[in-house]
């Protein structure tokens, strides 16, 4: 996960979750449930107020995945490594 702030909004870049669609779309389709209006781009979710992120749902993303499954699947992405 990396926090970045930009000119007009900050990005939250949920790595872990958004390597994997089946991930991705969890974490979209969850986010609908708790009726947040969040402006997800390809690779971050963008917001202006920390009040308009729901962060129970960054918790659950983040503890979705382990430090050695990541890096696992990091290192099964790098063809010919």
């Amino acid at each position: 996960m990396a926090l970045a702030s930009q000119k007009r909004y900050m990005s939250l870049y949920l790595m872990g979750t958004y390597g994997e669609v089946d991930g991705r779309n969890w974490f979209e389709a969850e986010a609908a449930k708790r009726g947040a209006k969040l402006d997800i781009g390809k690779a971050c979710v963008r917001f202006k107020r920390i009040e308009d992120l729901p962060l129970d749902l960054v918790g659950e993303a983040v503890a979705m995945i382990g430090v050695e499954d990541f890096i696992e699947k990091y290192e099964r992405s790098r063809p010919g490594d």
